[in-house]
């Protein structure tokens, strides 16, 4: 009795340092963007955007959508003369790169100031994040993690729509077993980012959630014909003609616009200076690894939570455009992970990683060190070997349950 409580009294102590060391990191970060704001010539920053970066394409975006005509701007040139009218001439260059239907949710963003705006953006979707993601135990510690988690100042820095992704993503998943076609609306509602949701299909279909399936198709079916509706058929094929060439030509070639906030195995290739045969090589390869390890995991039933643990780690594995603030998904992952009994240093350690990687990122990045990639496919791993211990564990239970004649439940 003595050992099982000193075990236990170990791994809360390790589980107690692991939450101060996330929460300082957290502080710092924090920290670090307050002072941030407190140089710069606001609403503008030192570097000359508007505070929210991101969040001028969101804004004018809604702007758009009061026309009722958005598609005309969808074009670089066109787009970027739009930004000069509203912000000043020699306004940093933007693209526009989200879908038609995204603009059926902001468009009420457009009555109000840009700064009102944002601080409105921010707020509402901070507290729906937190609100979905930590609806299971209504725990103070995960919510104060969930809260300074360094995703969360990172999106917050680049008005990004983090929050909204995490809350549909992480909500679709918890809802998934009790309420199938809720996950499914869910789901379909991601398509306003859907290469964060790009190995979804695979496992709804492996784990036979048809129901899921067809009420996400039918999600994305309706917000694509209401608006064509809204704004005309056209509005499709503009995005498709103007957006989208846009987008994949300022990736592919100028990356140097990216590769400080994307911790992706393509993005590190062009950072470590590989030609883009090379880069798109290497993340094939990666791609492909992620793929398996989620074929291997939702091939039949294993442990829920490091399953969804995997499955959202894969995704970022599997695709070349993933964005720091796009990791807000990961704050319910580790708040979950942090407390599973027979967490080890290393484990802690790779959460730790992956905790500061939306800001590691970044400062890798500048340094042109090609290596953001890798605490994310070295958390993979982990997970799925401790799925297989897991899965050992279970089966050597219910030997020893079957010789002692206990009946066991799988």
């Amino acid at each position: 009795m003595s050992v099982s409580l000193e075990l236990t009294s170990a791994a809360a102590d390790a589980r107690h340092t692991f939450f101060k060391l996330a929460f300082a990191i957290g502080v710092m970060i924090a920290g670090l963007e307050i002072g941030y704001l407190l140089h710069s010539p606001l609403p503008y920053d030192p570097v000359g955007y508007l505070v929210g970066r991101d969040f001028a394409n969101t804004w004018l975006g809604a702007q758009l959508a009061l026309t009722g005509h958005p598609q005309a701007s969808f074009a670089a040139d066109a787009y970027n003369r739009l930004l000069a009218e509203k912000f000043g001439a020699g306004y940093p260059l933007h693209i526009w790169s989200y879908p038609p239907h995204f603009l059926l949710f902001t468009w009420p963003l457009a009555l109000m100031p840009y700064v009102a705006a944002y601080i409105l953006y921010c707020a509402v979707g901070l507290a729906m994040y937190l609100a979905v993601t930590g609806a299971d135990e209504r725990r103070l510690d995960h919510l104060v993690l969930l809260s300074i988690a360094p995703a969360v100042i990172v999106n917050i820095w680049c008005g990004q729509n983090g929050f909204f992704v995490a809350a549909l993503l992480v909500g679709g998943l918890m809802v998934l077993d009790r309420r199938p076609i809720l996950a499914g609306l869910l789901f379909g509602l991601l398509s306003i980012k859907p290469h964060l949701g790009i190995l979804l299909p695979l496992m709804l279909a492996l784990t036979g959630r048809w129901r899921t399936i067809l009420a996400a198709a039918a999600t994305v079916l309706l917000l694509v014909i209401t608006a064509a509706f809204v704004f005309g058929i056209d509005v499709w094929t503009a995005y498709i003609d103007d957006a989208m060439p846009v987008q994949s030509r300022v990736f592919l070639r100028d990356f140097e616009n990216f590769m400080t906030h994307m911790p992706t195995a393509f993005m590190n290739a062009r950072v470590a200076g590989l030609p883009l045969p090379a880069a798109a090589g290497l993340q094939i390869g990666v791609s492909l690894a992620a793929i398996g390890a989620v074929i291997w995991t939702f091939w039949q039933r294993r442990d829920a939570d490091l399953s969804n643990a995997l499955l959202l780690t894969a995704a970022f594995l599997a695709t070349p455009y993933a964005f720091n603030y796009d990791m807000v998904v990961f704050g319910p992952v580790i708040t979950k992970l942090m407390d599973r009994a027979g967490n080890t240093d290393l484990d802690y350690g790779l959460m730790l990683a992956v905790w500061a990687l939306p800001f590691l990122t970044v400062a890798l990045g500048i340094a042109g060190i090609p290596l953001s990639f890798l605490p994310l496919a070295a958390l993979a791993a982990r997970l799925l070997w401790r799925l297989q211990q897991s899965e050992k564990t279970s089966a050597t239970d219910q030997g020893e349950a079957g010789n002692a004649g206990v009946a066991v439940t799988p």
